[in-house]
């Protein structure tokens, strides 16, 4: 997902510059643009959310059940569990390019078109809730993982170890492991602007505040970007 959001991300950038200096101009194109592209990068970010949080449960079970644990079993349930995370967030999301279209924006400069959303009062609220969970979701099964993951560690190595007792091993443990901890901090405050702009209704107007609105989108893309920085290098379990 992180490299089909890149690519996605990169292409609809470039469309979006060429599509405001009049360079690309084909009403038709731009509007199979306006449905499809930010439905696939929202469905594209969620669901590497979604699948980190499975990684880091993933993690914590391998820790608890040491021996007992059966990789061929988990490689059949990972698969099982991606389709159904697939289709949950895909239906959670249809709603989104049913209300997008074209509109153009006339001034004494120029022309331009914009791709924007038309949503009821009701759907807006549902829209918000939908963020939210998406949201908070991960981010709180990331953290859960880590305490149950290190805990458990901590709780290993204070029986294996009889003159530690188990505060002095926690402690140390979550030293060791603070990356477990921060990893989910950072990516859940980076995805922060692109949750206020699912809460703001607001109609931009393209010649003022409209770099404010693109840079908290521009940065909520940075999370997927780090997913191999953030969870794979640090990792020593």
């Amino acid at each position: 997902t992180t490299l089909l959001t890149t690519i996605i991300f990169g292409l609809k950038f470039w469309i979006l510059v060429l599509a405001q200096m009049a360079t690309l101009s084909n009403r038709s194109f731009l509007q199979i643009e306006c449905l499809l592209f930010d439905f696939i990068l929202r469905v594209c970010l969620n669901m590497d959310q979604w699948l980190n949080a499975c990684v880091a449960t993933e993690r914590t079970i391998t820790m608890i059940k040491g021996a007992r644990f059966r990789k061929k079993k988990s490689k059949r349930i990972a698969k099982i569990v991606i389709i159904i995370l697939l289709i949950f967030i895909i239906s959670t999301s249809i709603y989104d390019p049913l209300h997008r279209r074209l509109i153009d924006e006339e001034n004494e400069d120029d022309k331009r078109l914009w791709c924007i959303t038309t949503y009821s009062s009701s759907l807006r609220i549902f829209n918000s809730v939908i963020h939210t969970f998406h949201f908070l979701g991960p981010f709180i099964i990331n953290l859960t993982s880590s305490i149950m993951l290190v805990t458990k560690r901590s709780r290993q190595k204070s029986n294996l170890r009889s003159n530690q007792n188990y505060k002095e091993v926690l402690f140390k443990q979550i030293r060791q492991h603070k990356h477990l901890f921060t990893a989910p901090v950072v990516l859940v405050i980076l995805a922060i602007p692109r949750l206020i702009i699912s809460f703001v209704s607001k109609c931009m107007k393209s010649t003022n505040d409209a770099w404010l609105f693109l840079i908290g989108y521009f940065i909520s893309f940075i999370p997927p970007m780090l997913t191999f920085v953030i969870f794979i290098l640090p990792s020593k379990f």
